[in-house]
């Protein structure tokens, strides 16, 4: 019988901590959805997604899901995020789900990463959850309910 791994409950640190400016903050949470960005691009991720959650959330910032070709290849991604995060000086991320890569979850308290195989990431579909377009949030007429 396999154990599963209880959930990590500490919050991750977020960038708005401390005495920096809201000009500061904003800008670091720039460099860090660059970096992201930028990493997955690198390690050829697939669909790659960011869906800007500033102002509407209170949970991130930032929302990023993308697609890797296999189990491997999510959690080299996954890995090659973590130390990315590490080297550039946003602390120490908390992440679920890298035993099996199916889909990994990278929180970084300001942005949150999923990475997912593409059956997984279909089946869960969670950008569905953020579209602001979606069918059923809009009428005939194109006007947002």
């Amino acid at each position: 019988m396999q154990r599963s791994t209880p959930l990590n409950r500490e919050a991750a640190p977020r960038a708005q901590e401390g005495d920096k400016s809201s000009k500061d903050v904003q800008a670091r949470i720039s460099a860090l959805e660059d970096m992201i960005l930028a990493r997955l691009d690198d390690d050829k991720a697939q669909d790659v997604v960011f869906i800007d959650l500033k102002g509407k959330s209170a949970v991130a910032d930032g929302l990023v899901v993308a697609s890797g070709r296999s189990h491997r290849h999510v959690g080299a991604m996954a890995d090659h995020l973590l130390r990315a995060l590490k080297d550039e000086g946003y602390g120490r991320a908390r992440v679920e789900g890298l035993p099996h890569c199916d889909w990994v979850l990278i929180d970084t308290g300001d942005v949150i990463i999923h990475l997912f195989r593409p059956e997984v990431r279909s089946f869960y579909n969670i950008e569905k959850i953020w579209a602001v377009d979606s069918p059923h949030r809009t009428q005939a007429g194109g006007q947002v309910v």
